[in-house]
Parts: C-alpha cells; structure tokens; sequence
C-alpha cells in the first residue's frame, strides 16, 4: 500500500480546518510532520489535492472527490481497531440533535446505548437544524437527529418519529381557557419565537402561512426553556414541540390553545452524510432511536 493511514488523517485534518498548522494541532504532531506527511500523499501518486492560498489551503475538485471516501476508509479502520481492542464494543459516537430532541429525547437513548456497551462514548453535540446538517456535511457528527425539513444532495434524511407543535400560554394570559382561537386571535396576539434556522421555527411558519406577516414577534429566542419561562412569566403566547410540554402541562404552569384550522404535524429525521460509513455502533443507535419512538 503506498499510503498510510496517517496521510489520510493529515489529509482530513486540512480538508477540514483548511490550515496545517491547526491541523496538527488537531492530531497532537509538529506542523512540519504534518506538511511533510501531506506533501509526500500528494507526491506519491503525483496530484494536488489543495488549493493554496497564503497560509489556507482550499480543497479543489479531485479533493472535494477524495474528502468522503477517505473518511469512510479511516472510519472502518477506527472499528477494526476498536473490535480488536475490545471484541465487541460499539465504539466512540458523536451524535447531533437539535434542542427540542437533544433536551427530551436524546439523553435516554444515549443512557440505553451507554448501558448495553460500558465504557463506550457518546459525544452530544445540541444546536439548530442548520447547524447540526452543517455538522453532518462536514462529517464532524456520525449523524444528526433533527426536527427540521432538509433538502440537500448529500444528506439522507431518514424519517425517524411524529411530532406536533403546540400553542400554549400561561394560565393567567387572557387568552387561557378559550376553546379555540381564531386567526385573528393569532395575528392580535404578542408571540415569542425560535430563531430563524431552526426547526420548530420552521415548521411554525409553514403552519402560519398566510398570517405570518401580521404576527407581532416580541422575541425570538434560541432556547426552549427560556421560551417557556417568559411565557410563564405573561410575556407572550408561543409554539414549541409537545415533548417539550408535557410537565408544563401537567404542572399546570402552561396551558395548550387549540388552533384546530392550522397544521402544526411534522416528523423528526436522522440526517447522515450518503457517502459516510454506517459502523455498527451508528446502526444500533438507530435501532435504539426507532425502539424508543414505538413505546
């Protein structure tokens, strides 16, 4: 073989932070091995893999080729490493999930898979949709668990469980105890929102078409919990995902309205890269995750 293993690590490690220098950081080696392993990878087979400009190096196109299957071969030499030294242990995974999944969900999915392999480590990374299918393009995250609607041509967007939003309020707001509000209702109404890119704010949208203009936004906030606090605290109306409700709900410190003429339904996805390794440790978080949504 006239390439090592090494010089693809070197290799992604500047695809990725489009600098030796932080690359070998990254790696814990000198930046001159780092230049070295990189130069003597692309003399070898005697092609460019970068473009360089000043200190930045630049992926060009046969990179841009090279860039997913070299992750896919170092990621099957991880497992083989790791089942070597430890049989049948799943493996270290870095899962992405977006908040309203990452706060509800995802910690008692990773405790099961945690459980079944003792010592294995799950990395959680939580943000918005945006920026977890950033992650997974990248191939910084084996794989995303995201509320929101992606089309991109790399990513399988795999449908995972049911969800609905809910507009809630607290108990004390004029607008508590109301059978139904009208659309009127919604337009006369303060609102306090996601940020834009994210899932639940996206799906919000959709279900507002047509009024979204007209809705007074007081705040966009990029929590869930701080959405439910100043609502508790009279501020506004809001619409997050019903998993994130239910002890709100039946603490009493939140009450839903029904807005039975808008569609609020969506689905949560799992987001991989198509061309990323599915290790046996990424497919049984998957069957974890399907399991989980059946009970």
């Amino acid at each position: 073989m006239r390439y090592s293993l090494r010089q693809l690590e070197v290799f992604l490690a500047c695809a990725h932070y489009e600098n030796v220098s932080r690359a070998a950081e990254s790696l814990n080696m000198s930046q001159s091995a780092a230049s070295t392993a990189l130069k003597e990878f692309e003399q070898q087979f005697e092609l460019r893999l970068f473009e360089r400009t000043g200190k930045r190096l630049r992926l060009n196109e046969l990179g841009r080729q090279l860039w997913p299957r070299a992750e896919e071969l170092l990621e099957r030499a991880r497992e083989l490493e790791q089942t070597l030294a430890a049989h049948r242990d799943l493996g270290r995974l870095k899962i992405g999930a977006t908040l309203t999944i990452g706060n509800y969900l995802a910690a008692g999915i990773m405790a099961r898979y945690m459980e079944e392999q003792p010592g294995t480590r799950v990395q959680l990374e939580v943000g918005n949709t945006a920026a977890i299918a950033e992650r997974v393009l990248n191939f910084e995250l084996d794989l995303g668990l995201i509320e929101g609607e992606l089309n991109h041509p790399d990513l399988e967007m795999i449908p995972w469980r049911d969800d609905e939003l809910v507009v809630f309020c607290a108990p004390q707001h004029p607008l508590a105890g109301r059978r139904r509000l009208s659309d009127r209702d919604l337009t006369a109404a303060t609102w306090i929102t996601r940020e834009s890119g994210s899932g639940t704010r996206q799906t919000f949208e959709r279900a507002m078409a047509g009024l979204w203009p007209q809705l007074q936004i007081l705040l966009e906030l990029q929590h869930t919990e701080a959405i439910k606090r100043a609502v508790e605290a009279g501020l506004g109306i809001s619409c997050l995902s019903r998993v994130s409700l239910v002890d709100a709900f039946k603490r009493g410190s939140l009450v839903e309205l029904p807005v039975p003429q808008r569609d609020f339904r969506r689905d949560f996805y799992f987001a991989l890269h198509r061309q990323k390794y599915r290790s046996a440790g990424i497919e049984r978080w998957l069957e974890l995750c399907r399991q989980t949504s059946q009970t």
